[in-house]
């Protein structure tokens, strides 16, 4: 557990708490745990009963639902500072989605008695969880309406302009994010999503680094 004060500015660098004051979030320390998971493990289990909110704070991972024939889909990818678990301690409803380390992850966890007494004690917190269960539901809303009224090509350019993070003013889709991932996210077939991305990359929209895409100047005409 790393010392007292890096612990409070380490949740000073979370959204989600950003409203406390200094005071609060040490407070907000002591009841926190610290926990690592290694890349590929199972961070929460759909269908287990919900307890704690969790926030990464290192590494990222995934939200995949899996239907009777064992194939997934990949609701959302989170990165650091990103946090869930709240909709199931909310409305105390079983988990609805796993939640896996796609890389080596940090993550805090926080008892849902010990988050009702924050969200008693800051309106401010409270009305931040709110504004992040609306973001969820837009979210949502924007994927349903994408596999409604896109096709394939329009889906996969709709994942990389939402997944793409702003690096020194170029936007860039990081976390080795595949082809195979990119065609759960939209319900497509990894050899479509294939061919989709080899075209976006003919045609200047896209090029590939390693395991990054990088999102050229000209991606402006696909939004």
């Amino acid at each position: 557990m790393p010392p007292p004060r890096a612990s409070t500015l380490l949740l000073r660098n979370v959204p989600l708490f950003e409203s406390l004051s200094e005071q609060q979030r040490d407070l907000l320390m002591q009841r926190l745990r610290r926990r690592s998971h290694a890349r590929g493990e199972t961070i929460v289990e759909a269908g287990d009963p919900s307890q704690c909110l969790y926030i990464i704070i290192s590494g990222r991972a995934q939200v995949v639902i899996t239907d009777g024939k064992g194939r997934k889909v990949i609701l959302a990818l989170l990165r650091p500072g990103d946090y869930f678990g709240e909709m199931s301690l909310l409305d105390e409803c079983p988990r609805s989605a796993s939640v896996i380390a796609r890389e080596a992850c940090e993550i805090l966890i926080l008892d849902k008695h010990d988050l009702v007494e924050c969200l008693r004690a800051s309106p401010q917190l409270a009305l931040t969880v709110a504004r992040g269960l609306a973001k969820r539901l837009r979210a949502a809303d924007r994927r349903i309406g994408s596999l409604a009224l896109l096709d394939v090509y329009g889906r996969v350019a709709q994942v990389l302009l939402q997944e793409a993070e702003d690096v020194d003013g170029i936007r860039v889709v990081r976390g080795g994010l595949s082809k195979q991932d990119i065609a759960r996210m939209i319900g497509a077939s990894r050899e479509r999503v294939s061919r989709i991305m080899k075209d976006l990359q003919t045609r200047g929209y896209i090029e590939s680094r390693g395991s990054s895409i990088y999102l050229t100047d000209r991606v402006g005409k696909l939004e």
